[in-house]
């Protein structure tokens, strides 16, 4: 993942701060993030989403409502009605800078809003809520022991999560005359709710009469076990692998080439920046990363370079086996192949070279074959096995050539 921080201004022309987290491919969709009330962009719990997402391909753009967090303005002048605005205005910097978002996502009081902003984003082909109210008022609970008084004198300072926010007789005012029964109704987007039934901030109740309200296709995921603000790891992931999962049916298919498509055949491997020795690798619509382990200092986020010659050759053969078998009409039910690579010291298999003493790269191969398969069967297949055409290159000699940039080797 790579992460992009800058500013876009809201309706009023105040600066909010914001980050866009990108795959290490070309994005298969770009996604609007809406934080839980009072929290801002740097939430864990919008930052495990997020960075998952992207593993699937999926860009997201989170950022501060105005007044929160690095983004201008102040707090106390905002509401319910004004997130709304910032999410439109966040979903207009996008299209411009990069491409219209197709998702949206929102987190408690955030679920709420881009349900609410929706019809003014109608490049988004899904909404996605994580335990959000269905009335936008519902978050007046968190300090309803000061309502009166914020009535009364027409603002307050109060505590929410230890921090001090000043909320004003406005935000009570809007709260209450936002309703989303009709832009459920009118949504015209996929829709997924995620809700807890153990969420004792904002109940269970609140999902069935979002899910009621809101027309097909929509869809509903309980995350038991999780609390309001999915304070475990997992719970984040989850929501995330799901999301990636659900939203393919909704969204265009994406025609957009990798570099290695381009030309067919082409692996192109290039650095991540991620971490010491990551790498992003493309062949054809395919995306996979290398990495070495976290005892040599790698993330660990993906195969070694020597892990992928052993898959290599692994695939390959299991892959020549079964072609031959289903050829022969051989019955065989699965094949499976256990690799491992070393070096070993076998000065007696080098004898011209310079030292008598010297490392020879060594593969142990391991294939299982299963099935009623008689000895003879067995006999052939292993055979086969040893003609597999990486098998082949791997025994014969190799020539490589190497370039800069597509310049032939200097003399």
């Amino acid at each position: 993942m790579r992460s992009e921080r800058f500013n876009f201004p809201n309706a009023n022309g105040e600066k909010l701060a914001a980050v866009l987290d990108l795959p290490l491919g070309r994005p298969v969709a770009y996604t609007l993030f809406a934080h839980c009330f009072t929290c801002g962009k740097d939430f864990r719990t919008a930052k495990r989403i997020s960075e998952q997402l992207t593993t699937h391909g999926i860009a997201v753009l989170r950022f501060d409502f105005t007044g929160l967090g690095s983004s201008e303005g102040e707090f106390a002048n905002t509401h319910f009605s004004s997130n709304v605005d910032d999410l439109v205005a966040a979903a207009d910097h996008l299209r411009k800078a990069y491409a219209a978002p197709a998702i949206l996502i929102g987190h408690s009081l955030g679920g709420a809003a881009v349900i609410a902003a929706a019809e003014k984003i109608p490049d988004a082909r899904a909404v996605v809520t994580i335990a959000a109210p269905f009335d936008p008022a519902h978050v007046v609970g968190l300090f309803k022991e000061h309502v009166e008084a914020i009535r009364a004198k027409g603002e307050l300072e109060v505590a929410l999560a230890g921090r001090p926010f000043r909320i004003k007789r406005e935000f009570l005012e809007d709260a209450a005359q936002r309703s989303l029964r009709q832009s459920l109704a009118t949504l015209r987007k996929a829709l997924l709710v995620f809700h807890s039934p153990t969420d004792e901030t904002v109940g269970i109740e609140n999902a069935s009469q979002i899910f009621g309200a809101a027309r097909h296709p929509k869809s509903f995921v309980s995350l038991a076990g999780a609390d309001h603000l999915l304070s475990k790891a997992e719970d984040g992931k989850y929501v995330a692998n799901v999301v990636a999962a659900w939203v393919g049916r909704y969204l265009e298919k994406p025609e957009i080439m990798s570099e290695a498509e381009i030309e067919a055949g082409l692996v192109l491997v290039r650095e991540t920046h991620a971490g010491k020795f990551q790498q992003e690798i493309l062949t054809g619509p395919h995306h996979l990363l290398a990495d070495e382990p976290l005892k040599v200092g790698g993330l660990d986020s993906g195969a070694g370079p020597y892990d992928f010659l052993l898959a290599a050759l692994g695939a390959c053969t299991s892959m020549t086996v079964r072609l031959y078998a289903d050829f022969k009409k051989i019955p065989l039910e699965n094949v499976s192949v256990r690799l491992n690579h070393e070096k070993k010291i076998h000065s007696k298999d080098c004898e011209d070279c310079d030292s008598k003493v010297t490392k020879v790269d060594h593969i142990d191969r391991a294939i299982t074959l299963e099935g009623p398969l008689d000895d003879s069967q067995r006999k052939r297949l292993m055979e086969i096995a040893d003609k597999c055409p990486v098998h082949q290159t791997l025994h014969s000699r190799i020539d490589i050539t190497t370039t800069e940039n597509g310049r032939p080797p200097q003399d």
